[in-house]
């Protein structure tokens, strides 16, 4: 399936140029082949993204859990085709058949689902409101999806559909048949929500309150739409679908139609923004962002944006394919957190807080779940955004003076979902890795606070505590080291695992801000994994208040002391001290043993705990690569961790089978849950051949890179350039490397060294070379192993 998806994809195939040449780091006198990459100069790198990569997904099997994001980078409005039934988290199925609107869309994954979405569609003849009914055949074949601009034939109508977006605002252009009767229908969906239409301006204003909660009782999304011809006649209609000429509509489901007699081709333009503040703030944005350009420079705007950002990574390489991929993928991760903040009529960022219910100066980001996120996400915005990290940072601030905690998952504000206290981990990670221009004194201080109480957490609107925020068992944890599995305290295990690691992160932090004292607590709480460490099994497991392990014990039952996975996924939450972990499971040679393992492990598991096989446990099933569960995130950092323990060659070999087997750029391309940009940027990282294992330290993982080369322009302007010489399907392994011209033989890179820029050169071999990089002084950085 994915193979005749791929191909179907492909188009140009860029051209191919080899030639013979004496390369660096191969053996004096060799002459090797070399293929490049040929691709015409004026190639656009956004026109090698596939914005519905992972969109061929469900509930009960995830292959991204993605829809086409029409969106400019971390915009604070998308938009998307919608498929699904209103209110479904599927809005967008590839395998679907009929569209049924266009909607702005802020959802950041169907289990979080949407807000603020109302819906935009034409159509031509008897007027048609419920969407079932209006709902037109459509094609993929039809279908032209890209970053900037979706385009789709309405079969049943013969109406062409366009949309292109600015951060807050977008335009849309529908191409009409010869019609007396063709409308656009404006659905601003239930849960509230109001239209008026405006014929002398030629507008349809409003707002939808809809959401799946994390806001205020005075949430409105308002929204203004404003046509480029006037309406022949409008009308709007109430909860039940009865249209009416009444220009006002309220209720809990309404919306708004406008129509128009026109000729064969005609088209008509809208021009829509929105704004969480006020009417006048969405008419703001609309005249701000779009003002008088037409569709075509609004689209063009897009395509620049986003062609100057991938232009920062430049990929060369035969495989056309794994370039789409890497694009799909790195464009993907520059999607979310996504901005909610505005600009107001004196020029000043101001921004609607979903904690509070007010209107606050400053910038703001919501829609993500760190649990995800803090791996390689957040560490890609340090290396190559530190602007844009300081000012997520600074949100974070907003947030946490707003609400009094720092957020979790965030949509649009504090949402009861995930554990852990990842906070920590992307904060520190950001100023550890030279981020300034952000309050860290005051993250610091929420640090601190979700570290010391569970107490005062907010509430939703049921009453029920918000119990993703903060560190649930905090206090138990504190007293004991490990929150206790019998204590009534769901997924202990995993929590225990993730606070140790969320308190190297502070005490990482506190050591740069000059907080000695803390710095040693939690350095010292930072070693609590331990104490769930069973010897005996050789797992990690949940253990009683009276120190008792729990029973029985199955390393392959998933959920229970665990997060969406078993002891075989989280016994590797030891980020903070591999080498630590390597002495804990017998030293070098059992430790690579054990990691071996997880691969030819048959896919067996124990789902009792949820009563059915859910969809991560399935992508595990399926795949053929034994334990390991690359579609959820705990275990995404495992095959990098056989640099620790001298065999590096085999973090080679399985970083690229996860790169080659497990993606691709087609509708079934993730191996599960994108979430947010993770899962995409660990093929990022891991395609230029390093990743992030350990936060706050400023060190990768080397495994093995992808291209032939790589151009990245960092954020002083220098210029990284990764060569891997010989590379190809075959030949995965390094056989030695040198960065500026200097004999190199580490397993991990820095980031500052990789900020100055210069040549990181490997040479690549089809078979092992077990000596490169395999000493314990060549291993990344440990508690357990200072350097």
């Amino acid at each position: 399936m994915t193979t005749t998806i791929a191909t179907a994809l492909r188009g140009a195939t860029a051209a191919l140029l080899v030639t013979t040449a004496l390369v660096p780091g191969a053996m004096p006198g060799t002459m090797v082949a070399v293929a490049q990459d040929r691709a015409p100069a004026t190639e656009a790198l956004v026109d090698l993204v596939n914005p519905l990569m992972g969109s061929d997904s469900s509930y009960e099997l995830s292959y991204g859990n993605t829809y086409p994001a029409v969106a400019v980078p971390w915009g604070m409005n998308f938009w998307t085709p919608v498929t699904g039934k209103m209110g479904s988290g599927w809005g967008y199925t590839y395998s679907a058949h009929k569209i049924n609107g266009i909607k702005q869309t802020h959802q950041p994954s169907p289990w979080m689902n949407d807000y603020a979405a109302f819906a935009l569609f034409a159509e031509t003849g008897p007027l048609k409101i419920k969407e079932e009914e209006r709902a037109s055949w459509f094609s993929h074949k039809a279908e032209d999806s890209r970053p900037y601009r979706y385009k789709v034939y309405l079969a049943d109508y013969d109406v062409t559909a366009e949309v292109t977006p600015t951060e807050r605002a977008a335009q849309f252009r529908f191409t009409f048949p010869k019609a007396d009767d063709a409308h656009i229908i404006l659905d601003a969906y239930n849960g509230g929500s109001m239209v008026q239409i405006d014929p002398v301006k030629r507008r349809i204003t409003g707002y939808v309150r809809n959401n799946h909660g994390g806001v205020p009782d005075n949430f409105h999304n308002y929204f203004v739409a404003e046509f480029d011809r006037d309406f022949t006649v409008s009308r709007t209609w109430d909860d039940n679908g009865q249209v009416t000429a009444d220009r006002t509509r309220e209720g809990d489901h309404v919306g708004a139609v406008v129509s128009f007699k026109t000729r064969a081709g005609e088209q008509v333009g809208v021009k829509v923004a929105s704004s969480f503040i006020s009417p006048e703030q969405a008419v703001r944005n609309l005249e701000r962002e779009i003002g008088r350009d037409s569709y075509d420079q609004t689209e063009a705007k897009a395509k620049q944006i986003w062609e100057k950002e991938l232009r920062r990574v430049q990929v060369s390489d035969p495989n056309i394919d794994n370039r789409r991929t890497f694009y799909s993928a790195l464009w993907r991760m520059l999607q979310f957190p996504r901005m909610f903040h505005e600009t107001d009529a004196a020029g000043k960022t101001v921004h609607y807080s979903p904690y509070d219910g007010k209107v606050h100066d400053g910038v703001l980001y919501t829609d993500n779940g760190f649990w995800d996120t803090w791996r390689a996400v957040f560490p890609w915005f340090a290396l190559m955004y530190p602007e844009r990290d300081a000012e997520i940072m600074q949100g974070l601030v907003n947030t946490y003076k707003e609400s009094g905690w720092l957020p979790e998952w965030a949509s649009p504000g504090h949402r009861n979902v995930m554990i852990g206290s990842n906070s920590a981990n992307l904060i520190a990670d950001a100023y550890l890795n030279g981020v300034r221009g952000f309050d860290v004194e005051t993250l610091y201080e929420a640090m601190v606070k979700n570290a010391t109480t569970s107490e005062g957490r907010p509430t939703d609107k049921r009453g029920n505590v918000v119990n993703a925020v903060g560190r649930e068992g905090v206090e138990y944890y504190n007293r004991l080291g490990y929150v206790p599995y019998d204590v009534g305290i769901k997924e202990n295990a995993a929590r225990s695992l993730e606070y140790a690691t969320a308190d190297f992160s502070l005490s990482r932090l506190a050591q740069a801000l000059g907080k000695t004292e803390d710095a040693k607590k939690y350095a010292q709480q930072a070693q609590n994994y331990r104490k769930l460490f069973d010897a005996q099994s050789g797992w990690m497991r949940g253990r009683n208040q009276d120190g008792s392990w729990s029973t029985p014990f199955n390393p392959y039952k998933w959920g229970d002391a665990f997060t969406e996975g078993n002891s075989v996924h989280y016994s590797w939450s030891v980020m903070q001290d591999v080498q630590g972990l390597v002495d804990l499971m017998g030293g070098d040679q059992k430790f690579v043993e054990r990691l071996d393992s997880v691969f030819s492990t048959p896919p067996v598991f124990d789902e009792s705990y949820y009563g059915q096989v859910i969809h991560e446990i399935r992508e595990m099933q399926i795949v053929n690569m034994g334990q390991y569960a690359h579609g959820n995130q705990p275990i995404q950092h495992m095959p990098y961790l056989y640099n620790w323990a001298g065999a590096p060659w085999k973090t080679q070999h399985h970083v690229r089978n996860v790169l080659t087997k497990l993606y691709s750029s087609a509708p079934d391309g993730y191996p599960g849950d994108e979430d947010n940009g993770q899962t995409s940027a660990w093929y990022v990282f891991s395609a230029l051949g390093f990743y992030p294992v350990t936060p706050a330290v400023g060190e990768y993982a080397i495994g093995s890179p992808l291209f032939r080369t790589v151009r990245l322009t960092m954020p002083n302007g220098k210029v990284l350039t990764i060569d891997a010489v010989n590379n190809s399907p075959e030949n995965v392994y390094i056989q030695s490397a040198t960065f500026n011209g200097k004999k190199y033989d580490k397993s991990w890179l820095s980031r500052e060294a990789l900020q100055q820029g210069g040549t990181l050169h490997f040479v690549m071999g089809s078979k092992p070379n077990k000596a490169w990089a395999s000493s314990k002084a060549a291993a990344p950085f440990s508690m357990s192993a200072p350097k």
